[in-house]
Formats: C-alpha cells, sequence, structure tokens
C-alpha cells in the first residue's frame, strides 16, 4: 500500500460512516473521501432531522430528500421537471418510493413500499432511532459471542446508545407495567416489556437530540482533529461505475451533478455503502455480479395499531399530578410527537416477534370529536409487532441489461412473496397485538398488516457469509468474493431473519469490516 492510502466511501449514511471513523481512527496515515449523491439538507452534515424545530426548514430538509421528487431541488439532482406526474408521492416524509410511478422509477408491484432517501446522513437523517440488539437467531453465527460483544458495544457507542430513554416517564412506566401483567409470565428472564433502546442524547428538558450520521462521524466533522484533515465529504456526487480488473478495484467514476462533468478518482480502497438497494444496482452496473447479488431481499412484515389508554387503569398508576407534570414536559418539544417509547423484544422459541409501543398525547391521524376516544387526556400509543421474513433466493432485486433508471442505472425488478411460514407468525402476531391492546385500553385503529416494504429495514441483498458457495455476496469481513480491496456495508449483509430495526447490527458488521480494511491499508 501507499504511504498514505486512500478509502473511498460511497454513501454518508450510518454505516457509511463508521467506515469512515474506524479506518480514520485506525490508521493515522490513511485518507477517507466520502462521496454521497445527495444534497447535504442540515447542519452539521448529516443530522437527524428530527433535531430541526422550525417547520418549514424541516419539511425543506426533508424535500430536498426526496430523489425524483425533490421539486424545486429536482434540477440539481438532474432530474427534468417532466418526472413528475400525478399520483407520485412519498413512502414517509423525506424518503421516495422506489416504485414512484414516473419514468425511470423501479418495478415494484410486489414490494410496492420500498423506499429510499437521497441526502447527507442517508436514511440516518430520517430513521426513528431505535438500536435494539439482535438476539437468539437474529445474531450471526459464524461471529463469536465474545467478539460480538465487542463490535455491538462499539456500534452503541458510535450511535450513542441510551437503554434508559424515556424511563422517568410516569406513563411509560405505567404502560410497561400493564405489558408486564399480560405477557411476563410467558417471556424468558430479560426479554420482556422494557424501554426501547434509542440513539441519542437526552436533554435537561427531558427532550432528545436525536443521532443521526454526524454523531456517528463524531471528529470527522470537527476540524481541530487531525482524523478531519483526512477526511473529505462530497455531496450531490454520484458514483457512476467501480473501475477494477477483475480482482482488484483501481478506483471509481464519479458524476458532479452540480456540472455533470464525469472523472475518475483513484482509491486503494472502495465500500460500497449506499442502500440494500443501490449498493447492489452500483456493484452490477460495474460488471460485479456474484450470484447472490441482489437476492434473498428480507424485510420485518409490520402489524400496528392505535389504542387510546384506558383512563381507570392508567390512574391506577399514575397520578394526576405526574400526567400534568409529564404533558408540561412534553410541551416544551412539541415538534417531536413520541414521549416515550416501550417494546417486548424477541425471543425464542415462543415470542418470535419485537413488539414497540410508542406514547404520544395525540393519535397519528385527526379523530372525529364526536369518536369516543377524542381527546382522551391519558393518550395514546401507537404499537406495532415486527415480524420476521426466512431469506429465499426468489426474493430479490434484479436490474435491467436494456432499461434505466432516473439516474441512469440499469432498472431495478423487485420480486418478493411471503409464504405459509410468514403468514403464521403474522397470525400470531395480530393474535397478541389484540392482547397488547386490550391490556392498554381501545382499539382507535385496529391491527392492519402494512404493505410489504414498509419497514423500510431492508436486509440480505449483499449477505455475508462465511463460505463462497454462492449464496452470500461478501466475506466474513464484507470483503466482495473474490476482490481483495472492494467492500460492502448496509442493512443487506445481514443475512438472519430479524423482527428489529437493523441499524445498530449493520453499524456493528461495519465495525468489524473497517478493522479488517484498516489493518490492510497499513500493511506494506
Amino acid at each position: 500500500m501507499p504511504e498514505n492510502p486512500v478509502a473511498v466511501v460511497v454513501g454518508s449514511g450510518p454505516v457509511g460512516s463508521a467506515y469512515a471513523r474506524v479506518i480514520l481512527e485506525s490508521n493515522p496515515t490513511a485518507r477517507v473521501v466520502m462521496f454521497e449523491a445527495g444534497p447535504q439538507v442540515t447542519t452539521p452534515a448529516g443530522s437527524s432531522v428530527r433535531n430541526i424545530a422550525d417547520p418549514d426548514e424541516k419539511a425543506r430538509a426533508r424535500e430536498m430528500s426526496q430523489g425524483p421528487q425533490s421539486g424545486t431541488h429536482r434540477e440539481s439532482l438532474g432530474i427534468p421537471a417532466g418526472v413528475v406526474v400525478e399520483g407520485m408521492f412519498t413512502a414517509r416524509e423525506g424518503t421516495f418510493l422506489l416504485d414512484f410511478g414516473g419514468d425511470g422509477a423501479a418495478h415494484a408491484g410486489r414490494f410496492p413500499a420500498a423506499a429510499a432517501s437521497n441526502n447527507v446522513g442517508g436514511m440516518g437523517a430520517h430513521w426513528t432511532c431505535a438500536i435494539p440488539r439482535p438476539s437468539f437467531s437474529e445474531k450471526i453465527d459464524f461471529i463469536g459471542d465474545d467478539e460480538w460483544e465487542d463490535l455491538v458495544s462499539t456500534a452503541e457507542r458510535l450511535l450513542h446508545h441510551r437503554a434508559d430513554a424515556f424511563s422517568d416517564s410516569p406513563i411509560g412506566t405505567a404502560i410497561r407495567a400493564l405489558l408486564t401483567d399480560e405477557f411476563g409470565a410467558e417471556l424468558p428472564e430479560g426479554y420482556g416489556p422494557s424501554t426501547l433502546p434509542v440513539a441519542g442524547d437526552p436533554q435537561p428538558d427531558g427532550s432528545m437530540v436525536w443521532a443521526g450520521a454526524d454523531m456517528v462521524l463524531g471528529p470527522l466533522l470537527d476540524p481541530a482533529t487531525d482524523e478531519a484533515s483526512r477526511f473529505e465529504l462530497r455531496d450531490l456526487t454520484l458514483v457512476r461505475r467501480i473501475e477494477h480488473d477483475g480482482r482488484t478495484v483501481t478506483g471509481v467514476t464519479i458524476e458532479d451533478l452540480r456540472t455533470h462533468e464525469t472523472s475518475f478518482f483513484p482509491a486503494d480502497l472502495v465500500v460500497v455503502a449506499a442502500d440494500a438497494f443501490r449498493s447492489p444496482q452500483l456493484l452490477w452496473a460495474s460488471g460485479i455480479r456474484p450470484a447472490a447479488l441482489g437476492r434473498y431481499l428480507t424485510e420485518h412484515h409490520v402489524v400496528i395499531c392505535t389504542v387510546a389508554l384506558d383512563g381507570e387503569r392508567m390512574a391506577g398508576l399514575v397520578t394526576d399530578e405526574q400526567l400534568a407534570d409529564e404533558l408540561a414536559r412534553r410541551a416544551q418539544n412539541p415538534v417531536d410527537p413520541v414521549a416515550a417509547v416501550n417494546r417486548i423484544p424477541f425471543s425464542e422459541p415462543d415470542h418470535p416477534f419485537s413488539l414497540q409501543v410508542m406514547y404520544a398525547e395525540n393519535p397519528p391521524f385527526q379523530l372525529d370529536p364526536a369518536h369516543p376516544a377524542a381527546g382522551n387526556r391519558w393518550g395514546y400509543v401507537n404499537m406495532g409487532y415486527g415480524m420476521r421474513k426466512r431469506p429465499r433466493v426468489e426474493d430479490g432485486v434484479s436490474f435491467s441489461a436494456d432499461e434505466l433508471d432516473w439516474r441512469g442505472f440499469p432498472n431495478m425488478t423487485i420480486e418478493y412473496e411471503l409464504t405459509d411460514a410468514e403468514d403464521v407468525e403474522i397470525a400470531a402476531g395480530e393474535e397478541r397485538l389484540r392482547r397488547a391492546a386490550n391490556a392498554l385500553g381501545t382499539f382507535v385503529a385496529g391491527p392492519r398488516l402494512l404493505p410489504n416494504g414498509s419497514s423500510l429495514h431492508y436486509m440480505g441483498t449483499m449477505r455475508t457469509g462465511a463460505l463462497d458457495d454462492g449464496t452470500s455476496v461478501a466475506d466474513p469481513w464484507s470483503h466482495v468474493w473474490g476482490y481483495d480491496n472492494l467492500l460492502v456495508g448496509g442493512n443487506g449483509l445481514i443475512p438472519t431473519a430479524n423482527t428489529m430495526n437493523p441499524t445498530l447490527m449493520s453499524v456493528a458488521i461495519a465495525v468489524r469490516g473497517a478493522r479488517k480494511a484498516a489493518a490492510e491499508l497499513a500493511e506494506d
């Protein structure tokens, strides 16, 4: 390796940011250049849009992140105005549907809610900041327990993990007590109702500064640090192709989306950490096509409902004074709708689901004033059970050699199907959701299964594996099989069936890959 090796990171989300930080902190001579196709929408770069207090600024940041649906910012992303057609909409503020109905949209009839973001910080600017640990069969079996503990603990530090966020909320405490009465006796020790671990920094007023890629980057954004002097982030820069000789990567071809000029950028190491669809798309477009590329797509399916908390039960656990104090504290931060989040984590064999229970003063939709639950003084919970999808080679994304998408890449077609195994667990999850709702109050909106893709947690399309047997894309240290200096990162590497938010797991996998990469960059 040269004296001052250069690593290119494609994508600026939490995983790409973890690669950049670990490489620079582990190798004092390395330089990292990060390319992001979307615009910078926050200051500092990559921070959570949830932290923006001004509603107009927050809306603008989200709109700028919406790729082909980004309004007045469309031209800077190379999207002509005529692409926008009636019926285009976003899956969630700050994201855009891959199958958005316009020219260059993906084909995702069986995965209709598939969505992405297009901005510095990636989905880390828009996520819910939930970072539960994987457990039981969710974990990767070829990583030993001691190493896994170190990797996950490191990932938690990078993400500013808080296990006790909202633990002082009397409403949250009461919700946990009611759920424990209903479910506690049938769950393993340590896997009963608890607060949901989240990423962020608690504030004295009880609010949170939510974590984004900025917190993962940490010292790389501080001009006073050595790491910052060796780090460069270029927004609105699209990586068009990974250049290679079939074994070794030499760099990337990039397009400046402001000028539309293309150029070659040499690199000693390339990490592709865009997302579970666009990363394999870039590899495929670059002629890097392992048999498993894009296959084994999974997410965790979600059954959700909204419940009005029962006044009599809550009053038995929370005083009027405590309720008033909580509502007064919440009023100090009205832009953040979530006041307390509880969960029942995944456990085996009897609870192969993950439940999240989010308290808020108001329901997520307008209630008719005549509705019996309208204006409920005790508030509401929005609850969802996440259920696993077994990895199958039949499920995945394929790419066209003839049709281009809105960015000029081989267009995507997503193939996906729920099987009997998923149907059984979805039915069981719905039954448990009804039990949870009955324990807490009354339905405002009953259980419903969200469309495929709604979780935004897409896994498996670049899965890591112990053997180069055609069922994985990357080796145990995230190198693409057969390539010396090409790594991949993100939720797409997760090879297991998961029910929980995958960011923590993906960052832990990235820490392992980054440590190995930093050592390789230091070799003579």
